[in-house]
């Protein structure tokens, strides 16, 4: 059972045109868990190793265009120690996605069970296109992780989507198929203390108005979706799925789920101020 959930910026960025045609910031949303039997992450952000070896980590050209803002104080594990609780208790990290900003500090916790989708471990070893050459980092996880892989035909249903049970015997924490920005992306639901549900969306979307109108993102988050998708066609689905579950279940006063996404300044700020 989840007894409390902490909102984390670990990897703040300020990318080239921010303030003009991209939001002037750009965050790496994560969470920890606190279990009763230990504490979980939901995505890393940049770890302390990207920290300190940016370029050969996570290349020079990410770090020039994502304007990659990169400190050891931002790192989950650094935060997990600021909140008072060793890195080593945590058990488990749950990824949206292997993407190298999301990814980077798995390393920082290397007796934790890694979950992630199949297939998405499958794109991320196999890196058949320059795009996930450059998307997915071996570096990050070179000290060989425990890898928990997950399908998604094994899941129940959940708000009308597919969700997958992460952790064994219980389903606090599930994973929901969202494909399209790469082969294997998923958000992760957390079932929060005070009732109803999180959904970390991963990059299933990039700005808060796309839960409820495309057209309102702004035009460089469009164009930035579209150059990092695998599959336009999947993206798009998923978003309008995202956005159905979003009406008729994450608006009013108690909202049964409340959805954000990794990189909205906004989205974080509003949750991070929330009691768990």
């Amino acid at each position: 059972m989840i007894a409390r959930v902490h909102h984390l910026d670990c990897g703040t960025m300020v990318p080239l045109l921010a303030g003009r045609v991209l939001p002037e910031r750009l965050v790496a949303h994560c969470l920890l868990l606190e279990r009763s039997d230990g504490l979980v992450l939901v995505d890393t952000g940049f770890g302390s190793a990207d920290v300190a070896d940016p370029r050969g980590r996570l290349g020079p050209a990410f770090v020039r265009v994502a304007g990659a803002r990169l400190d050891e104080r931002q790192t989950a594990a650094a935060q997990v120690r600021a909140l008072g609780h060793d890195p080593r208790d945590v058990t488990d990290v749950v990824v949206t996605h292997l993407d190298l900003d999301h990814a980077g500090g798995i390393s920082d916790f290397p007796t934790a069970r890694i979950h992630v989708r199949d297939d998405e471990l499958a794109a991320a070893r196999a890196r058949r296109t320059p795009a996930e050459k450059n998307r997915y980092r071996r570096a990050q996880w070179a000290h060989g992780p425990h890898w928990v892989e997950h399908r998604a035909d094994t899941g129940i249903d959940w708000y009308g989507l597919t969700a997958v049970p992460v952790l064994p015997d219980t389903d606090d924490i599930v994973m929901v198929p969202l494909a399209g920005h790469t082969r294997g992306h998923a958000g992760i639901g957390v079932r929060r203390p005070g009732g109803g549900w999180l959904l970390h969306a991963g990059d299933a979307y990039f700005a808060t108005e796309e839960k409820t109108d495309p057209r309102r993102a702004p035009r460089g988050i469009r164009v930035l979706q579209t150059a990092m998708q695998v599959s336009g066609k999947l993206r798009h689905e998923n978003q309008e799925c995202l956005r159905a579950l979003h009406a008729t279940h994450g608006t009013g006063a108690s909202p049964a789920v409340t959805m954000f996404c990794a990189h909205d300044a906004k989205e974080f700020a509003a949750l991070a101020r929330v009691k768990p």
